[in-house]
């Protein structure tokens, strides 16, 4: 049971495994199924054993986690998932279509070239229109990026758990507005092709432009900077649409439209977020685990590993402005 689970540094150090999957398989969610702890995680039990509270009106403080050597185990995960929401919670996650995990710094793709026509008619004995799927000869490399965060345990002990995270999570939107950028950079180098705006100011008529560029695929998602994308928000054909999703902005032909921090004011990238984008990792978010559990909080370091590539280029086109 979770209350028996002996913790340690070496959990976090265990090859292909992250905490919460070396706790997970210690202490499986299935045998809590129909009692008071269902819907919890390894984790998540773990914290109720020490009696941590991170929210709520009884909330602890950060060396609330320090009372035990075993509690302080704790502690990396929790900056973990704090920095992580802010991640996930991005633009990111929106228009990811694949998620892969490379063992290295570099990651070799394979590259599908697809672009024999679909509608010719084959008759007997005649060879079928054919595509391809090879290795590439050109690695992606993978990019790091992160946070050092310098502070004195002092400053962080009293903080209380729900504010603390929240500060983490700030963090983690800024870093994952930063890998957004990546992943647009590499959308407008591999997009199947671009058109340009037909006026001088843009028009909801480019927008509808944008649209009929893509064929087979469709562009359910359009992205934009803050500044463009509030250029869209004010046109008139914007003012009768209602989204029954919280912060979520449809155009009249059903596409998102999601404001991309970084992405230049000159450019709108459209996408089916289905196709269009595999981003790829080499771990999650890494920390120096052992400086942490020993208390150790002069310096708070998060880092990522994670590079983009264009699975399908037709799936991705550009508006020049």
């Amino acid at each position: 049971m979770y209350q028996d689970l002996k913790l340690e540094k070496a959990m976090y150090h265990i090859s292909g495994k992250s905490f919460s999957e070396v706790l997970e398989n210690m202490d499986p969610s299935a045998q809590y199924a129909d009692t008071p702890l269902a819907g919890l995680d390894a984790y998540e039990r773990q914290l109720k054993r020490f009696d941590i509270h991170i929210s709520g009106p009884h909330c602890d403080r950060v060396e609330k986690f320090f009372s035990t050597t075993e509690s302080a185990v704790l502690f990396p995960e929790f900056i973990r998932r704090a920095v992580y929401a802010g991640i996930e919670g991005s633009v990111l996650s929106d228009i990811v279509a694949v998620r892969t995990y490379s063992e290295s710094s570099s990651y070799m793709p394979a590259t599908f070239n697809d672009t024999a026509a679909y509608d010719t008619k084959v008759t007997q004995a005649t060879a079928l229109p054919t595509a391809t799927f090879y290795e590439s000869s050109n690695a992606v490399k993978l990019n790091k990026f992160g946070r050092s965060i310098h502070a004195s345990y002092e400053a962080v002990r009293r903080q209380r758990l729900d504010a603390f995270a929240r500060l983490l999570r700030s963090v983690g939107v800024r870093l994952a507005n930063t890998i957004l950028l990546e992943a647009t950079n590499t959308l407008q180098g591999e997009a199947e092709g671009s058109i340009s705006m037909a006026g001088d100011s843009l028009t909801y008529e480019d927008l509808t432009k944008l649209y009929g560029k893509f064929g087979d695929f469709s562009m359910d998602t359009l992205l934009a900077s803050p500044s463009t994308a509030a250029k869209i928000m004010a046109m008139e054909q914007m003012k009768e649409m209602a989204s029954t999703q919280p912060n979520t902005i449809l155009l009249p032909f059903g596409a998102r439209l999601l404001k991309c921090p970084g992405l230049n004011d000159t450019t709108i990238l459209g996408i089916d977020s289905r196709f269009a984008l595999e981003m790829i990792t080499a771990s999650e978010l890494l920390l120096e685990t052992d400086k942490l559990i020993d208390s150790q909080l002069d310096v708070i370091t998060v880092s990522i590993r994670t590079a983009f590539r264009t699975l399908v280029t037709k799936a991705a086109y550009i508006l020049d402005m």
